[in-house]
């Protein structure tokens, strides 16, 4: 397509036909400082509610700007209906599982503090960026919502009614045949990662106990959390999610 877009940029806008779109500093500072765009140049825009436009460079500053919608490029999509929990591990990692979780379609993303979590807190507003930053690489039109830090058992206590629940369980004996994921329902999931240290005793004792939770092998070999998120979500979106 001439003039096709080479960026992409979630904004908190109306997006229609013949619709302008200011930009605020730091985006101005983006798109004409950093990525050296110039009037008549195209951005890819989207803004979770009426999906991807097209949109040209009308007007580019140093401190601001103005961007007009020119033409649909793709319908609004929504998210897989599945939640990632996770235990938070080191920065950088958990950095990595949230962008790799808004990559693969999820539509929530739960840190949750498990009995053998190390972290006891984390920067929400820096993880809900990494989402909408991976949101903005990989063509969503929709960004995944990252919650504050919950404990797990506070979860479990107020779980929705309908959702069911793929744990993903390192203990899983050899010899014992794991759930698995073959004759689970389709509609709402989470899926639940243990933390570095594994689940305690007392939380695999309760998950296995829920009758909307579904124990999962993800393999023969122990996993990194950040691995496993990945593996989990790929297994999920094969078996019950939009790849199929």
């Amino acid at each position: 397509m001439e003039n096709a877009a080479k960026v992409r940029l979630c904004v908190e806008h109306p997006l229609g036909q013949g619709q302008t779109v200011p930009l605020e500093r730091e985006q101005a500072h983006y798109l004409f400082g950093v990525m050296r765009l110039a009037e008549g140049a195209a951005i890819a825009l989207f803004n979770g509610q009426d999906g991807e436009w097209r949109a040209e460079v009308t007007r580019a500053g140093k401190r601001g700007g103005e961007l007009t919608c020119v033409e649909q490029t793709k319908p609004q999509g929504g998210p897989a209906d599945v939640w990632l929990m996770f235990a938070p591990i080191k920065k950088t990692r958990t950095d990595f599982i949230v962008e790799k979780a808004a990559e693969m379609g999820a539509a929530r993303i739960c840190p949750v503090q498990t009995e053998f979590t190390n972290a006891e807190r984390i920067r929400r507003d820096r993880l809900q960026a990494h989402a909408l930053e991976a949101a903005e690489q990989c063509g969503n039109t929709y960004v995944a919502e990252v919650d504050d830090l919950a404990r797990l058992d506070r979860m479990l206590a107020d779980w929705p009614e309908g959702r069911q629940l793929m744990f993903c369980d390192e203990a899983l004996a050899e010899d014992e045949t794991p759930a698995g994921l073959k004759n689970a329902p389709k509609g709402p999931w989470a899926i639940l990662i243990g933390p570095e240290g594994g689940f305690s005793e007392a939380e695999r004792a309760r998950l296995r106990a829920l009758d909307f939770a579904w124990p999962v092998q993800l393999g023969p070999r122990i996993l990194r959390a950040d691995t496993a998120a990945v593996a989990a979500l790929t297994l999920w979106q094969a078996a019950l999610g939009d790849w199929q």
